[in-house]
């Protein structure tokens, strides 16, 4: 059963809660604070007939090493630990082969950087919601004004002079239940702790002018303003004055997204597990791209997800997901509720292309323009022989297909460009950059990213030959709101 943010209105007893908090603590120090261990290995250039690699140790380091590529007729070498590890000794002097494996595939102190780093970019939210009860029957059924408040967490996106920008998921924003009116479906007011601010939301026995309970959030509280989401993404964007949230911490930091993701590395998530505080949690990514079904507004929607191992709880919705890198690969949105190795989370680059397309549209100086734009092409596409495809050099296997094009709706912008029914799509071009398509889903990423005036072409192949569409300039018009 797939399950979101949890409900609940708070009462006194969060005092207890807040008692609990401190002795759930989980961030420890590590006991190897003065070891150095390799965080990263990439293939950084060229020469003759070998490839550079760079290696990056966690204090910041660097180091290069060089493989024949086979160029010259040779058989080319593979990367062994063993390399690594001899570069390794060479940079930081002897260490036993077993005690370099440790600490070069354990990764516990990795581990424990990334997340005392990240806390610093990890956010608790609250959401109010406006509900009315009817108690009682008959002639005697009376009207009961409520407040529902969400509990969720969220990441720092964007730190500006005036402004600091946060993501959480639109369902912990949103409640298909609020009424209407007095502040709408999405949260009347939303409230945020950043880590080691952390308070919690109190009855105040009080009501508003309206004849709504009233929650004191304590001083450390800063008070967030939706700029934007979507249902169809399950993702929303706050934003506060960046003077309040420094005046609580002066150290906060934004989150890095990274590049890519695949099946088998660790997933590290920081949230606000069960409204008790933030802590963390550690696993891996067992799929790296499907679809679940979810009805956020009473629709009943696909959304497209890496599974995750890691365990997720309620309260996780809108927290970060991190590689050994520190860098974001996901924000949680769902798991379940019995089996806690089957978790969601809504891949880095969809939350990147959303989030960006929210941003832009935010502060475009157009009022009319608030939310996310997708570029429509008016065009179908199937996926055609799915298969997986191991990369022996780099360690690394992807699913990858076909994109077919099985109809263009005449005088649309795939037509105006020349595409037609048949077509494997291979490219699209933006501005003078390529972009390749191993999967279908890539598609829907990209059209995210495209803006008014932008120039676009794609490369296809027709009758087994390779072409390239006509040019077209985007307008305005071509993009459509998404819910």
């Amino acid at each position: 059963m797939i399950r979101s943010s949890k409900c609940y209105k708070v009462l006194f007893s969060l005092i207890l809660a807040c008692v609990l908090f401190c002795s759930f603590f989980l961030v420890a120090c590590s006991d190897n604070e003065d070891k150095v261990y390799v965080i990263d290995i990439e293939k950084t250039g060229t020469s003759g007939f070998r490839d550079i690699y760079t290696i990056t140790y966690s204090d910041g380091k660097t180091s290069e090493f060089s493989v024949k590529n086979g160029q010259d007729g040779e058989d080319k070498s593979d990367i062994t630990i063993v390399d690594i590890y001899n570069e390794y000794k060479l940079r930081y002097g002897e260490i036993s082969y077993h005690d370099f494996v440790g600490l070069y595939l354990g990764g516990e102190d990795a581990v424990s950087t990334v997340v005392n780093y990240n806390l610093l970019s990890a956010i608790k939210v609250y959401g109010e919601f406006y509900t009315t009860q009817y108690v009682g029957f008959g002639p005697f059924v009376q009207e009961q004004k409520d407040v529902g408040i969400s509990g969720g967490s969220a990441v720092i996106y964007k730190i500006e002079q005036d402004y600091t920008y946060i993501i959480t998921n639109y369902h912990v924003v949103y409640n298909k239940d609020a009424n209407s009116d007095n502040g709408g479906k999405i949260a009347k007011n939303i409230y945020g702790y950043v880590y080691g601010s952390e308070d919690y939301p109190l009855y105040t026995e009080t009501v508003d002018s309206k004849g709504y309970p009233i929650y004191n959030y304590g001083e450390s509280a800063i008070k967030l303003e939706y700029i934007g989401g979507s249902v169809n993404y399950d993702l929303a964007l706050l934003k506060v004055e960046t003077s309040a949230i420094l005046a609580l911490n002066s150290d906060i930091k934004a989150i890095n997204f990274a590049s890519d993701y695949v099946v088998g590395q660790t997933a590290v998530a920081i949230g606000n597990t069960e409204d008790q505080g933030t802590s963390v949690t550690k696993g891996i990514v067992s799929v790296a791209s499907e679809y679940i079904s979810l009805a956020i507004d009473n629709t009943q929607r696909f959304y497209r997800v890496m599974r995750i191992d890691t365990a997720s709880y309620s309260g996780n919705s809108g927290g970060g997901l991190y590689n050994v890198k520190g860098e974001l690969i996901g924000i949680t949105n769902a798991g379940d509720q019995v089996d806690q190795n089957v978790n969601f989370a809504i891949p880095c680059e969809v939350v990147k292309n959303v989030i960006d397309n929210i941003y832009y549209y935010h502060n475009d100086g157009n009022n009319n323009t608030q939310g996310v734009f997708r570029l429509n092409l008016n065009t179908s596409y199937e996926t055609q022989n799915a298969k997986y495809v191991y990369d022996t050099q780099s360690g690394i296997g992807r699913i990858q297909e076909d994109i077919v094009v099985t109809n263009v709706d005449s005088g649309c912008v795939g037509d105006i460009m020349g595409l037609v029914a048949g077509d494997k799509i291979v490219k699209i071009t933006i501005n003078n950059v390529d972009y390749v398509f191993l999967n279908a889903y890539q598609v829907d990423d990209i059209l995210l990213n495209i803006r008014a005036g932008d120039e676009i072409s794609f490369s296809y192949i027709r009758d087994s030959d390779l072409n390239q569409t006509n040019n077209y300039i985007v307008k305005s018009e071509n993009l459509i709101k998404m819910a």
